[in-house]
């Protein structure tokens, strides 16, 4: 009979939270085990459409795991200013000058990141990658999990972390409840060629038609997230390059000129995701599989950096024995609780207050708009938080 595979942590999904939580236990003594289903395929040559706004306080985070220093510079972007503009003439703007800051973000791809954490995780002398891996199975006894595979493998660990996104088969196999509001949106992102350089600007409308952003690439290039309503989304994915290119600089008021399409436009749904508890006995929840938040904010790969620092911390400093123990993985819990509550609060509600269906707010939120930037002691504390 084949014995179990024993482990002090399993993480589930090698997206960038577990990537990311691997990495930040490299210097600990617990042993970890890796699940993902499939081997990871990187983009060749060319951009990847998924591109992040990464906070400084995740870059550092980055940084202190062994990552951010070896990602290609040529491939990073400085954003050091963002204007925003409402439906009727309003505007704000965010200057990391007027902070005293280099940067406000830095914009990266998602794979290149993610290849990145990959190839350092791979070198960890305490993680066992098990990939291609299917979890099968997953039970809780006595303190432990074990995680059954397809292959017949069977995981004994203190702690399965789920970090296997929104649709969490760990969340699920552990009966913790996810609430989910359909925006009826789909995020549809691709990149572009600019005519007039960006100059480090990001660029966000709150159109009738949907949230635009332009978020600036190296080599003046420009990465597009339009949220849209599913019927509008669809047309613009049904678009030929050459329309599309055309349809995006007008939607932006030509601010880049031109544009030339340069990876294909994609789409995926939008929703609010609300997790009341993203721990159990033996089980805890990172990134996108404990909260999803609607992308206007560009915050939502933060939130997932944040978590794996914290849940790495509070494993760090634990006793082996106790690293399954509900009242130790509350601690995670209880500091993570504050910032992502008051994240998903604050993007659901300027969705809402921007809907095209409420033309009667359109004077409060423009008003709001224009408010914040009268008020430099406003908009700077809300750029200070933006960057952690």
């Amino acid at each position: 009979m084949q014995r179990d595979l024993e482990f002090d942590v399993v993480v589930v999904g090698a997206g960038l939270p577990g990537l990311a939580l691997c990495a930040a236990l490299r210097r600990s003594q617990l042993s970890v085990a890796l699940v993902e289903g499939r081997m990871p395929e990187w983009p060749v040559g060319g951009w990847d459409a998924r591109v992040y706004a990464v906070s400084p306080s995740s870059a550092r985070f980055l940084d202190a795991v062994g990552a951010w220093a070896h990602l290609d510079s040529g491939r990073l972007q400085p954003m050091t200013r963002i204007e925003v503009f409402g439906d009727r003439g309003a505007r704000l703007d965010f200057s990391a000058f007027d902070v005293g800051v280099g940067e406000l973000a830095w914009i990266a791809e998602s794979s290149l990141i993610a290849r990145e954490l990959w190839e350092g995780v791979k070198r960890q002398a305490n993680v066992t990658l098990l990939c291609p891996a299917r979890p099968l199975s997953l039970t809780v006894a006595d303190g432990r999990s074990r995680l059954a595979l397809e292959d017949g493998r069977v995981l004994d660990a203190a702690l399965v972390v789920g970090a296997d996104g929104v649709n969490s088969w760990v969340r699920a196999q552990s009966g913790l409840e996810a609430r989910f509001t359909d925006y009826e949106e789909l995020g549809v992102v691709a990149n572009f060629r600019c005519e007039k350089p960006h100059l480090g600007t990001a660029w966000q409308w709150f159109r009738p038609d949907g949230v635009l952003a332009f978020l600036p690439l190296p080599d003046q290039h420009m990465s597009m997230v339009w949220s849209a309503p599913e019927a509008t989304a669809r047309e613009l994915l049904q678009y030929d390059a050459a329309t599309l290119a055309t349809q995006v600089a007008a939607a932006g008021d030509h601010v880049l000129g031109a544009l030339e399409l340069v990876t294909p436009a994609a789409g995926f749904p939008l929703r609010l995701m609300q997790v009341p508890k993203v721990v159990a006995p033996s089980v805890a929840l990172v990134g996108d599989a404990a909260h999803a938040i609607h992308p206007l904010s560009g915050h939502g790969v933060n939130l997932g950096f944040a978590d794996v620092r914290v849940l790495a911390e509070v494993l760090a400093d634990a006793d082996r024995s106790v690293l399954g123990d509900v009242r130790l993985l509350r601690r995670y819990e209880r500091k993570r609780a504050e910032e992502v509550n008051a994240m998903q609060l604050t993007t659901h509600a300027l969705h809402e207050l921007f809907r095209p269906q409420w033309p009667a707010l359109s004077w409060l939120r423009n008003s709001g708009l224009n408010l914040t930037r009268r008020l430099p002691v406003v908009r700077n504390a809300l750029v200070r938080y933006a960057l952690g």
